[in-house]
């Protein structure tokens, strides 16, 4: 499954690479501006879920500013964050070395489609607000699969849109018209946060995404609506070895 890209100036990839790395210095305010902090909240219900079961070694896919791996490490003994965004992993790295976690966590440049690791490294696999950026989806679910240790957890955390008024209008209202504009003025970005929604709206979420999930060969797939459907927490396990 192929998310079409948004111009003919290249893979959808490279885009959302040059993307990233244009908006790195800024990418953490305007998360925080734009959610009113709830995403923090959404992501400590990642880790609250993570932490459901002991996790020796848990990879955070588009990890951006290490947000996320930030939050596991409270969870996993060791956590890797990987990312095509060498701008976003500079400001991360910064982040961890300030909490004095350079050693249980370690943050590398990769493509989510193509991870740079052995089958069945991890007992974790998370991802937030990353999977509407793969090229293929379908092959970025796979991959992440493939580097789930037998019986491991996929938790996978995005944005969705609310299907009951009048949330779903006032939502819709904010996501096309005020995000973008005021994403640009701070971000200097014109691009940007023009593409957060039109990536959002060509997302498939809800039962269809979570049969991308079965397709790649996770069983106990759960969606999660989080703050009215303004975002979803999608779960999964890799089947055990025999199974």
């Amino acid at each position: 499954m192929k998310v079409t890209p948004y111009s003919n100036e290249g893979s959808k990839r490279e885009q959302v690479e040059r993307m990233f790395d244009a908006i790195s210095p800024r990418y953490d305010l305007l998360n925080r501006l734009f959610s009113l902090g709830i995403d923090q909240g959404w992501r400590r219900k990642v880790v609250r879920m993570v932490g459901e079961e002991p996790v020796g070694h848990l990879l955070d896919v588009a990890t951006g500013t290490a947000d996320l791996a930030i939050l596991a490490s409270l969870k996993a003994k060791k956590v890797t964050g990987a990312d095509i965004s060498e701008g976003m992993l500079r400001l991360g790295r910064e982040k961890v070395a300030k909490r004095g976690l350079a050693e249980r966590i370690t943050l590398v440049q990769a493509d989510s489609e193509q991870l740079p690791f052995a089958d069945g490294t991890f007992d974790a696999v998370t991802v937030a607000f990353g999977v509407r950026n793969f090229e293929h989806l379908d092959r970025g679910v796979r991959d992440m699969v493939r580097v789930l240790r037998p019986g491991g957890r996929l938790f996978v955390l995005e944005f969705s849109k609310p299907s009951k008024a009048p949330f779903k209008q006032l939502f819709r209202f904010y996501f096309h018209r005020v995000m973008p504009g005021v994403g640009k003025v701070i971000s200097k970005d014109s691009a940007a946060y023009t593409y957060l929604p039109k990536s959002v709206d060509a997302f498939p979420e809800g039962p269809a995404f979570e049969q991308v999930m079965r397709e790649a060969g996770l069983g106990e797939v759960r969606a999660i609506p989080l703050t009215g459907g303004i975002a979803t927490l999608y779960r999964g396990r890799k089947p055990a070895a025999g199974h």
